[in-house]
């Protein structure tokens, strides 16, 4: 997923907390990312802060493995060297870690759950976006489950079995009901609701690169949980 909305904005990424560190050995860390900051660093020499770029004040040699973009919040976790790298990079690629993610979406979701399977390619004359190509798109798998309707709006909860660039967003909006908060996916009325993007990476799952032990991690949205919503 991209590590960036876009080419062209404002980079203010948020200061404290510097690193929110959820779990630290000699091979891993996992942090909380904040919405706002880029997963590695950008292109541009004002776009360097990142997750990466602030892990590596401690350990120079990490390797990001997975990104998140950079409206999303979530967990990351960064390899601390490159035999962890590696091993991590294999199990992303082989689908063997698993991510449930949390989002509040425009309008009533009716079914209950489902699953949205539509090819997504970059959208070139409107880079950085993406869309559903059936012929040049690469598969995209994303499992729905609704958890509250209400307010004209829907919480869901999204398991992606695929990791494209914006690969929940563009299914989002395709069903017809995008993010609340997207400033690339999202009309005006649903963009401008909420003053971040309101998707968060919540719960990630890994075997540790050395000891091969299963590591889970979950943590809450940043944004409004109804009490009766019970996420993990």
């Amino acid at each position: 997923m991209s590590n960036q909305d876009s080419d062209t904005f404002v980079y203010n990424p948020p200061m404290e907390p510097f690193l929110e560190v959820l779990y630290e050995d000699t091979d891993i860390i996992v942090v909380n990312k904040p919405s706002g900051l880029l997963s590695v660093p950008g292109k541009a020499a004002e776009h360097n802060d990142s997750i990466l770029r602030r892990v590596r004040k401690d350990s120079p040699d990490a390797v990001a493995v997975h990104r998140l973009d950079m409206s999303t919040s979530g967990i990351l976790v960064v390899a601390k060297n490159k035999t962890a790298a590696g091993r991590l990079g294999k199990q992303f690629q082989e689908r063997k870690t698993h991510k449930t993610y949390f989002a509040w979406v425009g309008g009533i979701v009716e079914q209950d759950s489902g699953v949205v399977n539509k090819p997504l390619c970059v959208d070139w004359l409107n880079r950085p976006l993406q869309r559903v190509d059936y012929v040049n798109g690469r598969e995209a798998i994303t499992n729905f489950t609704c958890l509250k309707r209400g307010n004209d709006r829907t919480l869901v909860k999204l398991q992606p079995i695929t990791g494209r660039s914006h690969q929940l967003r563009v299914h989002m909006m395709v069903l017809g009901h995008p993010i609340l908060g997207d400033h690339l996916y999202a009309p005006p009325e649903l963009r401008d609701l909420v003053p971040h993007l309101q998707l968060h990476a919540g719960y990630l799952s890994f075997y540790h690169p050395v000891t091969n032990k299963l590591m889970e991690f979950t943590t809450m949205p940043p944004f409004e949980i109804p009490d009766d919503v019970k996420l993990f």
